[in-house]
This record gives structure tokens, sequence and C-alpha cells, in this order.
């Protein structure tokens, strides 16, 4: 194996042990160079890493040079000459035996077929990596891979095991501390509820990496988020806002000289265009991406610009309309994404080609494709996936609450306080006694969400020490309230605000309390206003009562938490609503009815009764709006 040295130093003048030596420092470079975007040289660094290696004889110095510069290879989008490299680094630590090496190769090549489409190929080489990784006890390696395995599954509209795993390798890299691989796998999380239509919560997942990111300096990581920050305001149809974040991040990839960022930015791009009738800009961007990635060869990137060149061909309103060539480019499409196995993508194709077969009368064609498309994104994007999804999503949240707190190593009358102060008595008292796993399943409780009203641009328009301090006004206000009431508080999440009555003690009257909580809350929100406007500031509140599953999540930060339909129905209930007023659900209503009728001081109450309502997950449901008869709010 020869390879030229490219700054011109003699090797052969030094000892073995300061050639290793020299090896070694000069693959250090590389790998600096590399994190630094410079590209260029530490690809010059690698080969001479690799000549002072090579004349060393020191195998495993010379796997690591050509190991470093496959990787460089990856990131600027040199897929072939990237898996040569590898490869030959892969065959050298093989021969040494070195675990440790052979692993972190293994996951490399694993994104090196990712990248080029090969999924079952990258799944292997991933999971190969795992195994090596676990039986090493290597925490980072191990979360690397799942996070890779994760972006398989993503990839292939897999979400609820998507999911699974990125949050895996987010524990993972909690364990560690690794500032970088937890932003990863926030970002990667955000892309799941991206997928599923959350665009609440992708957009709070981006942010949060993006900020990790930016305090880290991490440019990559940076511009990859500023993507999904675009993706997001594209799917809410905000185009220019889509638009501007796509073109600013299409300036620091071409700054990296990343192909692949480039290549997806410029079809991203398109699919804009496209939406706002531009369609001959949206062409020129389909074109570009299709030649970066006919290059790279990116049989994904090739589908989904051939398939974006024959919707805009399909365009009756384009002046060059030509449904011969976007039926021709769409069949084409299609035969690709059916040899790449990727689901989404392939439904999506589906409908595109039922429109056009419709819009040219061939009622059978369209009726055929029809189907299809109607089978494939019912398996796609089932209730069964969008439920494992928000569960997980909660199971999650309970690691963020305000109510966590570190105890492995208080003493005993510090862990007593500490477990009355953050969970509730009777559960405290159990833990106390020496139960490990709290978790049980309560009948007939009401869960409350409420939300601030326009908090996002509250938010932007004050400083971040008046901002806590309105919001800790604000909770303040209703942890008082629960307590008046005799509820249990379950969670705050950025300006939402969880409560529920009827556990973890049962009570008969669970859903009479949370409703004058409630009216309680509406009453209170009349003496907080923005500093910046005066206006009064208004919630929204959701209500719903059912039964759930409640229990006590974490080992070292305990969390009391709820799951179940009653907890998703209550959060859809807020969300569905309308500021200042109290949203409740039929079944909430009948229970609250017959509460009142059975108490000794019934509540004088009216309900208004809106249109049907299309709720996620649980289709048309009978809602109301709930008032006190003597409101004034």
């Amino acid at each position: 194996m020869q390879s030229r040295n490219s700054i011109g130093v003699d090797t052969g003048i030094l000892s073995k042990a300061q050639q290793i030596e020299q090896a070694i420092e000069w693959n250090n470079r590389a790998r600096d160079l590399k994190n630094q975007l410079s590209f260029d040289e530490a690809i010059l660094a690698s080969t001479t890493a690799f000549d002072f290696a090579l004349e060393s004889g020191d195998v495993v110095q010379q796997g690591r040079a050509l190991a470093t510069r496959g990787s460089i290879l990856l990131e600027l989008g040199n897929y072939a000459s990237s898996l040569s490299f590898l490869v030959q680094a892969l065959e050298l630590f093989e021969s040494v035996g070195d675990l440790g090496r052979i692993a972190i190769t293994y996951g490399n090549i694993g994104r090196v077929h990712r990248n080029m489409s090969n999924y079952d190929t990258a799944l292997d080489y991933y999971l190969r990596a795992l195994t090596i990784d676990e039986e090493l006890g290597n925490y980072q390696g191990i979360a690397n891979h799942i996070g890779n395995i994760g972006n398989i599954y993503l990839t292939i509209s897999d979400y609820p095991k998507a999911l699974h795993y990125y949050h895996q390798a987010l524990a993972f890299a909690e364990k560690i501390d690794n500032s970088e691989s937890i932003a990863t796998n926030i970002g990667n999380i955000g892309s799941v509820y991206l997928h599923i239509q959350d665009y609440t919560s992708a957009l709070e997942h981006y942010m949060k990496a993006l900020t990790i990111q930016e305090k880290l300096g991490d440019l990559i990581g940076s511009v990859i988020n500023t993507c999904n920050i675009a993706a997001v305001h594209f799917h809410l149809k905000e185009y220019q806002a889509s638009l501007d974040y796509f073109l600013k991040a299409l300036d620091i990839y071409r700054t990296l000289d990343n192909k692949t960022g480039v290549a997806e930015t410029y079809s991203n791009i398109g699919v804009i265009y496209k939406e706002i009738s531009d369609y001959e800009n949206s062409l020129n961007y389909y074109h570009k991406s299709l030649t970066l990635n006919q290059e790279m060869g990116n049989k994904f990137g090739i589908a989904l610009n051939v398939s974006g060149l024959g919707v805009v061909y399909s365009e009756e309103l384009y002046k060059h309309y030509n449904p011969d060539k976007a039926e021709e480019l769409l069949l084409q499409a299609l035969q690709l994404y059916e040899e790449l196995g990727v689901r989404k993508e392939l439904y999506d194709i589906h409908q595109i080609l039922s429109a056009l077969y419709h819009q040219t009368g061939n009622w059978q064609k369209a009726y055929h494709y029809h189907k299809l498309y109607h089978d494939l994104e019912k398996e796609v994007l089932s209730e069964e996936a969008k439920k494992h999804a928000e569960q997980l999503y909660y199971e999650r949240k309970t690691a963020e609450r305000d109510k966590q707190i570190a105890i492995d190593h208080a003493k005993h009358e510090a862990t007593e306080h500490l477990l009355h102060n953050v969970l509730p008595p009777s559960i405290a008292a159990k833990m106390l006694d020496g139960a490990t796993l709290i978790a049980e399943k309560l009948q007939n409780v009401s869960v409350l969400f409420a939300d601030i009203v326009e908090f996002t641009k509250l938010s932007q328009l004050i400083s971040a020490e008046d901002l806590v301090a309105g919001l800790d006004g604000i909770f303040s206000e209703f942890d008082a309230l629960a307590e008046k009431h005799g509820l249990e508080k379950i969670k705050t999440i950025g300006d939402s605000y969880m409560v529920v009555s009827g556990a973890p003690t049962p009570r008969a009257d669970h859903a009479e309390s949370i409703a004058l909580m409630a009216f309680d809350m509406m009453q209170a929100m009349q003496k907080f206003t923005s500093i910046t406007t005066g206006e009064r500031i208004r919630i929204r509140i959701g209500i719903h009562t059912g039964d759930v599953v409640a229990g006590v999540i974490g080992k070292k930060k305990f969390a009391y938490d709820l799951w179940g339909d009653a907890v998703n129905t209550a959060s859809r209930m807020e969300s569905h609503g309308e500021p200042g007023k109290v949203h409740i659900t039929q079944e909430f209503k009948n229970v609250l009815v017959e509460q009142i009728a059975a108490g000794n001081h019934p509540l004088h109450l009216r309900f208004e009764e809106r249109e049907p309502l299309h709720i996620k997950g649980k289709g048309m449901m009978s809602t109301y709006f709930l008032y006190p008869s003597d409101t004034d709010w």
C-alpha cells in the first residue's frame, strides 16, 4: 500500500518510535482539523500520518490514519472513497484484534451505507458495533450506535422504534454527560415529532438542541437544526420564514463544502418554491440537488429530486405543464422508493400519482394509486404509532420536571424531607417503607391542562428575568389553588401546567373539585398583565375524566406522573380550546353533573355546546365550554 507524503517530510530518517509518535501526532492533528471543518488540511494531515505509520510498520497507526481519512471523506459526501478507506482500516484493526477501533469503524461504515440508502447493510454494521461496545462497556459508543439505529428507523418511517432508540441513546449520553450527544438526540427526537405532525413538540426539541449546540460552538449540529426549524415553519405554511432559514443553512453548508447538506437544502428550497408557485426556481433547485446526489450516489436523494421534478410538471398552472413527463418522472421515483423500502415517501408518491391520473381522466389508475396510498398511510401513521410516541414523550418529560430532586446520597432525614416535598404524601410514605416500584391503575380521576395564550410572542418582548418571574408568579398562584382544593400538581412544561384530582388518593368529587380549580385559575389570571402591552394575560384550560396509570419514575431523581388516554385527551381539550375558556369533554360533563346532583352544595353552571371536533387519536367528539353561571371573566 503506497501513499504520497504531501508535506515533504523524510520519514526514513527517524527511529521507529519517533515514526509512531509522528503518526499519532499527525493523525490527532487531522482529527482536530476535521472538527474545525478544515477538510482539505485534514486530508493532508491524515496522509502524512499514514506515511509515518507505514514506514514504522505499526498496523494500528496505519489503520487509524486510514479510518480518519475515511471519516473526513464521509463528511464531504465522497461515499465511495470513504468506504474504501474505512474497509482498509477495518482489515488492519481486525488483524490485530483491536475491538474498540473495530467498533468505531463499523459505525462509520454504517453511516456511509445509510447515506447511500443501503439501510439493511447500515443496520447490520450498527448492530455489530453496538455488540462490541456493550461488551467493552463503552457508553459513548453505545449512545452513538443506538442513535444511528434510530436514524435508520426514522428514515424508513418506523416512528415508534425510532423514538425508542433515540430515548435510549439520550439516556446513555446523559449518563456520561456528553452535551454534544445529548443535543444530537434531542434534535433527533424532535424529528420524530415533526414526522408525526406534532409541530409544537418538534419545535420545542429543535430549539433546545440548537441552544446547546450554539453554546458548544457545534456548527454542523447548529446548521442541521436550523434546517429542522425551517422544516417546521414549512409545515406550518410559513413559507418565507422557512425559506429564510434554509438559505441561511445553505450558506453555511457551502462554506463547509458539505455536499450532502447542500444537496438536501437545494431540494428543500425547491419544495418551497413549488409551494409558492415559482416553478422555474423550483425546477432549478431540484436539478442542482439531483446533480449533487447523482455525484454522491445518494439513491434516496435522487428519488426525492426526481419526484419533485415530476410534481412540478404535474402542476396545471405551470406554463410548461406536461402530464406525460410528470408521469414518467413519478413512476421512476416510485421504482426507486420501492427499491429503497421507504414507506412514507411511497404513500406520498401514490397520492401524487392518483391526483395526476385523476386530472388527466384516467380513473382506473387514479383509483388504483389512491387505494395504495390510503392503505400504506394507514399503516405508517396508525393511531397506535402516534399513541406510542406520545406515551414515550411523557415518560421522557419526567426527567425535566421541577419536582425532580437528587436524593441518592442524602441522609435519611434529608431523604424523608425531600420525598415529602416532591411526591404526594401517600407515595412518599410507600417509598420510605421500602417500595422500589410505585405503579397503579386509578379509575375515575379528572385531569386539567392549562396553557398561556401567545406565550411565544410574549416571551420575545421581555427579558429572561421578567419571563421567569412572570411564570413563577402565575404558577405559584396555581400551586396555592391546587393546595386549596386538595389537588395534586403533576408538572409544568414551559408555559403549561398540569394538575389532577383523584390521584393518588381517590375522591368522589374529583370532577367538581377540578372544575372549581379551573374557575379559580381563570379568576386569578385577571390580575396578571403583560409588562410590555398592559394587556391581560389569558390562559386556555382543557379537562377530561377517566382512568389513568400513575407511578414514580426515576432512580436518582423522582417524579410522580400520569399516563393514559385521559391524560392525552385532556391535553387535546386544552390545545383545541379558546383563550379565557374552560374546554371539557362530554364524559367530564356527565360526571360533573352527577357529582353536583349528589352534593350538599350544588354548583350553578352553564355549558356551551360546540360544533363536534375532530380530535387526534379520538375522532369526532362532542365538547363544551364550561362557565359558572355568575362568571365575569
